[in-house]
């Protein structure tokens, strides 16, 4: 695997991205999530409204439909300093269709480096237990994504308007958030709140629940890799899960795949191996020899996806997808002691299913992997200076090029692109690393086909801060929709955890009324 993809697996989670809209040594591997229109794709819940407008309050708003967009505009651009009182719009979501007043609560999701509605839509989990936990579902949108620009189209611009993008600054955005319901919503006072996200929003659930436990009574964090930074965890864990993935789904499917690399090797060595290479694999462009690091990075994007979304039932996550996606790429990948020419074209078969399930691809464009081109340059700012992941190879444990994890490279890389450089060693510093047990009210989920796992919490710390380990999962299954064939350890899971927000809200209720 070659040093600009491993160099920016850090870019890969949730991250919505187009190769085009950055550097190439800034590209993210594995992203997912965000479609091109993420208002074009069915959501969860049918029959709502979208609706736009501008209000500080929200009293009279409910129960006009099932959830209404509303923008909120009171959320500082920096809430830890004092010499500005800039603000910003911030978009969020409310459904308050099983909403109870009494004895209800409320489900906030914190928000992904992403279009919230699109997180809205896919995180069906939330919908599917409104009405049993009697809950309000608040889906609040990350600062520097979809439209919550703090300084509009200038938000980008340089490092000096994204220096207020951070993982403190959103879940400060979060807190008021939650203040300004509870002050405008008649009957959200007194209610509990729990915050729920996906990876990167797993993190921040994690985070806000430590950060403001006075403000939330508990955290669902799936697929949250809230230890996948410094040496808390091997650096080349992840890409070993991905490997594990492959090899559990065909006897020689990992191996095939590790040669590979030395058969693109040996045939890009000349000008008519190149010209074999984009027509075995079916490329949009012809090949160079400058090409095949690039090449090569691509496939490894698309093996590292697939681990992502290798989900049992068919889906249209990053492309349209078979069940068990894996399964089906490996019956073309069972015979790695074959010449490099029938190799490649096995791999390109494999490729396909990825990339052309629909049958609808005249060719592959090794220069996307995934169908968004929304949220990149936020995330890739926030990769480079402190969500900073360390990910190598080294070709034995895994089924990649061998490749070191290098922070120098990360860091000139970073400067070159946005003039700062990261600092590996802050998340640590402000939530904690392994050292939170003084913390409590978290249930971590993960599943063990998602190479995230690597980095999150997947043993119980104490009896309040739990791990919820889904044997057939891979990135936060549990959040999405229930399906009928969900394999019972996703159901299993699911029971849990409404099981502790159940918990959660009963002891926040009984608390209340000893204290009246």
């Amino acid at each position: 695997m070659g040093r600009r993809a491993l160099l920016l697996l850090l870019l890969s989670f949730l991250a919505p991205w187009a190769t085009k809209a950055l550097r190439p040594a800034l590209r993210a591997l594995g992203s997912l999530h965000l479609p091109t229109n993420p208002t074009s794709l069915p959501a969860v819940a049918k029959n709502y409204s979208v609706l736009y407008f501008q209000q500080k309050a929200l009293a009279g708003h409910l129960h006009i439909c099932i959830f209404q967009l509303n923008h909120y505009k009171t959320p500082l651009v920096d809430h830890f300093g004092f010499n500005t009182v800039k603000t910003f719009n911030q978009r969020y979501l409310v459904a308050d269709k099983y909403w109870k007043k009494n004895g209800g609560s409320i489900l906030f999701y914190t928000g992904n480096e992403g279009d919230i509605i699109w997180f809205c839509n896919n995180t069906g989990f939330m919908w599917d237990v409104a009405e049993e936990l009697k809950a309000m579902l608040v889906f609040a949108e990350h600062r520097y994504y979809g439209e919550s620009l703090p300084f509009g189209d200038n938000s980008f611009k340089d490092s000096r308007h994204l220096n207020f993008l951070t993982s403190e600054q959103a879940l400060a955005d979060f807190a008021e958030l939650i203040k300004h319901l509870k002050r405008t919503i008649p009957g959200a006072e007194n209610q509990p709140v729990i915050a729920i996200g996906g990876s990167y929003g797993g993190m921040l659930a994690a985070w806000f629940r430590m950060k403001y436990p006075h403000m939330a009574v508990g955290a669902l964090a799936a697929s949250a890799p809230i230890w996948q930074f410094e040496d808390l965890v091997p650096c080349g864990v992840f890409m070993k899960i991905v490997t594990t993935d492959f090899r559990k789904s065909g006897p020689y499917c990992s191996e095939s795949i590790r040669r590979s690399w030395d058969a693109i090797n040996r045939l890009s060595n000349t000008g008519s191996g190149l010209q074999w290479l984009t027509g075995a694999l079916h490329l949009c462009s012809p090949l160079t020899s400058q090409d095949i690091q690039h090449l090569k990075d691509w496939i490894s994007e698309t093996w590292v996806n697939l681990a992502m979304v290798d989900y049992p039932y068919a889906s249209n996550f990053l492309q349209p997808l078979p069940a068990w996606p894996i399964k089906v790429v490996c019956q073309y990948l069972k015979n790695p002691n074959v010449s490099d020419s029938l190799l490649l074209q096995n791999i390109f078969q494999a490729l396909n299913v990825y990339y052309n399930y629909s049958g609808q691809v005249k060719c592959l464009n090794i220069s996307e992997t995934a169908t968004s081109s929304l949220g990149t340059l936020g995330w890739s700012y926030q990769a480079c200076t402190e969500v900073v992941m360390p990910f190598c190879t080294n070709g034995v444990d895994d089924m990649f090029e061998p490749h070191s994890w290098n922070l120098k490279e990360l860091s000139d890389e970073c400067f070159e692109q946005w003039g700062v450089r990261p600092r590996p060693s802050w998340i640590t510093t402000m939530y904690g690393g392994k050292n939170i047990s003084s913390h409590t009210n978290i249930v971590f989920s993960n599943g063990e086909l998602d190479p995230w796992s690597g980095g999150g919490v997947t043993k119980d710390i104490t009896d309040t801060l739990v791990a919820v380990t889904i044997s057939e999962g891979a990135h936060h299954l549990d959040l999405r929709a229930k399906n009928a064939l969900d394999p019972t350890s996703v159901l299993l899971a699911r029971a849990l955890e409404v099981r502790h927000m159940k918990n959660w809200i009963r002891d926040f209720y009984d608390r209340a009324g000893k204290q009246h």
